[in-house]
């Protein structure tokens, strides 16, 4: 078992806050979600998410007009300078300060960044030349008199507008001008919320929370804004060039005119008296609110975006309702209505043609094709915390439940929701495939157990309690027909028939909460339940009446239970922080895991005691085996998802599935500073004046809305090992991580000798003699190299190559094919070589398929996904000649019918002539 997992793709989570912006191509959408960003391909149809990870929640978010570096921002101010190349994080500075907007030029030159009352313009890295100083300050700006919200670059990127909760916008320009100064433009009477220029020229739109659009129009064009070439400012040019190579850098943020001799805007600047001198005006105002069908209550606007080139502007508004209008005359194109929540992004392609939406309440996020009228994209979160999760038995999908009552299903591949069920009407608390994976079931606190059709995507079964009961815990058999579910308030566990929906049997026994079920693997039909009264049954359901065979005392309560894939032992983890194993025939214990050290929680802003005694409470909560039955997942209360070796009862390998110090509990200590004799201070919310705030209610923690300064837990609800063996899914406070084996880095040979070298086998390749070629690059197990060995054997060698594999390497080579099979472009070879090794060796891999279900599981799911793609392509071509050999027909069946009457119309002709040689001959 390979233990190089590493973070695949974040599932479940499309928004949390901060701005939304797309790629230069206008194909890909970046999201912030939470302190990791997500791009979803609209192309393509895939969503993934990079593997950088920031100390705090992103707030502001942008990328430069080249597509090659992007800055994102925290909650906290550190700024993140990175490359989308090579998806690494080049530089990090702080800026000691919240940061509302970052936006970069269009010539990519400069990217400006508000901060307080001011704001700060830096050179691009790496823009013309290379530069030992990643933040070389160019300017700062210091002309408002609160906040500022808003920056926007003209379209030369000489001019900025800053927006500020002065309810003033300034426009001043980067470097001197000999006719223009800073201008300030009023006209509002609340928060600024976006301003916006207009396409090679100066004039500009403000948007203000309350509606309010001014329209600006300056007197001249952008060509006619002359900089300033006097002798002052070619010193200070220098001098700050030279203080720049001096300093090697920005160190502190206060001392910043001081350091660099960057001086801020001079408001009494006087244009010369030989140029004409810039003024803006107000041509029009507006108020957007007129609208809107508003049913009372307050309504603000909270975004806005504006496309230059096809002068569209969307604005969303607190209601979820958003407007689309054309500029300059302000007519209004749509009006809609995405959600029942404030709208609290928006942004434009660089087509036009796409508008982004985004809802942090609502967790949702749209892609709208506002020409057609249609979706592009339409991804929805749970609404509240995720609580379990399970993958298909193929491994190609990922279904979640959440506290919303809503089972969602995902593709494992390109992580979009395809599929979400709402029937229930409380929380889910366990969720499953059948063994066919043509349904998932799920339990929910509501007292029903709802089987789902994935081919009809309909609830076919209702299966509840003959009395009101909440379902805790859910398993089904291996035949799909017999399932499971324990009660929390009943102490029992209640079978039905899944085909008839008929309840066959109640289980008795347990004096407390039935946390876990799990049925064994094999046709005996043995059920294993665990309580939290201490104890484990084992139930065989078709033995005896009731179905009770023996009870296994526990050390302490018990909270999850997991057969292993074989059926030869399950695993029970207890509210001591321990796993226990036992072996199903004998009931004996067969070995103990002590883990409530590796758990390692850290303390809460609630916890009034050390996060050492803390560890003391600790217990896992959720298990999983792996494929191969030889480790365990377990994970619980805390940041850290552990994998034990079973056998050796040996801690393996501790993941951290996050570092968000915007969630409670991922620090081991609490400053001193922050704790009084109140008690901790990081508890004291802090509210803006002017924004409205509902008292927070006690005691509750789970979605209080009310409390701004509200931090979610970090935990894990649920872990799932993917039947391939390729990949693991843990349910967390931000959604579902997925991490997936990464080959590339681990080296592994297998019966390695002195004389296997890459040399070596490629000279067996050259020389024909493919199979040595094929065991000798798997004994050094470089993937690389293995591929170039497969891809070189000639199509018509395929079958008698496989013929001569010895039986160690075929399951390896088939392990291989199916990984490749998922990215290669050689489809049709590479299902050559699956086809000839399943046809030669079939009979040996069925007498061993338990250890080699995982290769055939990963050889299903990438087959299977290779066919839908190419089915499409190809229903796509069949239609299309369809359509052309019916436009032929018809264009021949018109030119028949033309002939046709041509003749008729000849042959009329030659009667009415006949007619009338006969009338003369008469006459």
């Amino acid at each position: 078992m390979k233990f190089a997992f590493k973070f695949s793709n974040l599932i479940g989570t499309v928004y949390r806050k901060g701005n939304l912006l797309f790629t230069p191509d206008g194909n890909t959408v970046v999201t912030p979600v939470g302190n990791r960003l997500s791009f979803f391909d609209l192309r393509n149809n895939k969503s993934e998410t990079l593997p950088i990870e920031s100390r705090y929640n992103f707030t502001a978010v942008d990328i430069a007009p080249s597509g090659y570096l992007f800055i994102a921002i925290n909650e906290t101010g550190e700024a993140l300078l990175c490359s989308l190349v090579s998806r690494t994080v080049l530089h990090r500075h702080h800026f000691r300060k919240p940061v509302a907007c970052v936006k970069f030029s269009p010539n990519g030159k400069y990217f400006a960044v508000t901060k307080d009352n001011a704001v700060f313009v830096y050179r691009t890295p790496g823009h013309t030349k290379r530069e030992y100083v990643p933040f070389a300050l160019e300017r700062v700006i210091t002309t408002a008199y609160d906040e500022t919200t808003c920056i926007e670059w003209s379209s030369d990127s000489r001019l900025l507008a800053v927006g500020s909760k002065d309810m003033s916008v300034k426009v001043l320009a980067l470097h001197r001008m000999t006719n223009f100064a800073m201008v300030t433009l009023g006209s509002h009477s609340d928060v600024i919320v976006n301003c916006f220029f207009e396409k090679d020229s100066a004039d500009l739109y403000t948007l203000s929370r309350n509606g309010q659009l001014c329209v600006w129009e300056a007197n001249c064009e952008l060509a006619d804004f002359v900089s300033a070439q006097n002798k002052k400012a070619s010193k200070e040019d220098k001098l700050g060039d030279e203080d720049d190579l001096a300093e090697g850098g920005v160190t502190a943020e206060s001392d910043i005119t001081a350091e660099h001799n960057v001086l801020p805007v001079e408001i009494d600047d006087e244009p010369k008296l030989n140029e004409s001198k810039v003024l803006f005006r107000r041509t029009a105002k507006h108020f957007m609110k007129d609208a809107l069908k508003m049913d009372g209550g307050a309504v603000s606007l909270v975004a806005a975006c504006y496309h230059r080139g096809n002068r569209l502007l969307a604005t969303g508004f607190s209601t979820g309702a958003f407007l689309l209008h054309e500029m300059p005359d302000y007519n209004l194109i749509h009006s809609l209505s995405v959600s029942e929540h404030e709208i609290d992004a928006a942004a434009f392609n660089s087509a036009g043609d796409w508008l982004a939406l985004a809802s942090s309440r609502r967790a949702q996020l749209v892609v709208w094709e506002w020409q057609s009228e249609s979706f592009a994209l339409k991804q929805q979160a749970h609404a509240n915390n995720m609580a379990c999760v399970a993958y298909s038995p193929d491994g190609a999908y990922i279904a979640t439940g959440g506290d919303d009552g809503r089972v969602k299903l995902w593709n494992a591949s390109d992580g979009f929701c395809f599929v979400t069920f709402s029937e229930h009407a409380a929380g889910i608390s366990g969720v499953t495939f059948v063994q066919s994976g043509r349904a998932v079931l799920s339990a929910s606190l509501d007292g029903t157990v709802r089987a789902f059709d994935l081919q009809r995507y309909r609830n076919f079964k209702t299966l509840a309690a003959p009395r009101a009961v909440q379902f805790a815990s859910l398993a089904v058999d291996p035949s799909g027909e017999v399932v499971c579910a324990g009660s929390q308030d009943t102490f029992e566990v209640f079978v039905w028939s899944l085909q008839t929906g008929r309840l066959l049997d109640v289980l008795a026994g347990h004096q407390s909460c039935v946390s876990g079920l799990s049925f064994g693997p094999g046709a005996e039909s043995v059920l294993v339940s665990s309580s939290w009264d201490k104890t484990c049954r084992i139930w065989n359901l078709f033995a005896e009446k009731g179905g009770g065979r023996e009870a296994l005392p526990l050390a302490a309560d018990g909270l999850a239970v997991q057969f292993r894939p074989d059926g030869q032992e399950f695993a029970v983890a207890t509210l001591d922080g321990a796993i226990v194993f036992f072996e199903p025939r004998t009931s004996t214990q067969v070995g103990s895991i002590e883990g409530r050290q590796d758990l390692a929680s850290g303390r809460r802003d609630t916890d009034l005691i050390t996060a050492k005694r803390l560890t003391r409470s600790q217990a896992f909560t959720t298990l999983c085996y792996t494929a191969d039955g030889e480790c365990i997942l377990a994970a619980g209360r805390s940041k850290f998802v552990c994998i034990y070796h079973v056998r050796e009862q040996l801690l393996l390998k501790k993941f951290e599935i996050s570092c968000n110090h915007s969630l409670d509990g991922i620090d081991d200590f609490v400053s001193r500073r922050k704790m009084t004799e109140f008690g901790n201070m990081a508890l004291v919310e802090e509210r803006e004046a002017a924004q409205e705030a509902a008292l927070s209610l006690p005691g509750v923690k789970k979605g209080d809305l009310s409390s701004r300064g509200f931090k979610p837990e970090v935990r894990v609800s649920g872990v799932s090992f993917s039947p391939t063996g390729r990949s693991w899914a843990a349910v967390t406070t931000e959604g579902v991580l997925a991490y997936s084996l990464d080959q590339s880095l681990v080296f592994d040979p297998f019966e390695l000798e002195q004389n296997v070298t890459p040399a070596t086998i490629r000279a067996a390749a050259k020389e024909k003699d493919y199979a040595r070629a094929i065991t000798t690059a798997f004994r050094l197990n470089e993937d690389a190299l293995t591929t170039e060995v497969v891809e070189s054997v000639p199509p018509e060698s395929v079958e008698l190559v496989a013929r001569s594999l010895p039986q160690v390497y075929v399951e390896k080579l088939l392990a291989f094919l199916g990984g490749r099979l998922e990215s290669t472009t050689h489809v049709q070879f590479y299902v050559e070589w699956i086809d000839s090794l399943l046809r030669q060796h079939g009979e040996a891999l069925k007498e061993r398929s338990g250890k080699a279900m995982a290769t055939l599981r990963t050889l299903l799911k990438n087959v299977t996904l290779r066919h839908a793609e190419l089915a499409k392509v190809c229903d796509h071509n069949k239609y299309l000649l369809r359509y052309v050999e019916t436009l032929r027909e018809l264009k021949e069946r018109k030119g028949e019918k033309g002939e046709t009457d041509d003749a008729d119309k000849e042959a009329d002709d030659a009667m009415s002539s006949d007619v009338d040689s006969e009338d003369m001959l008469v006459s």
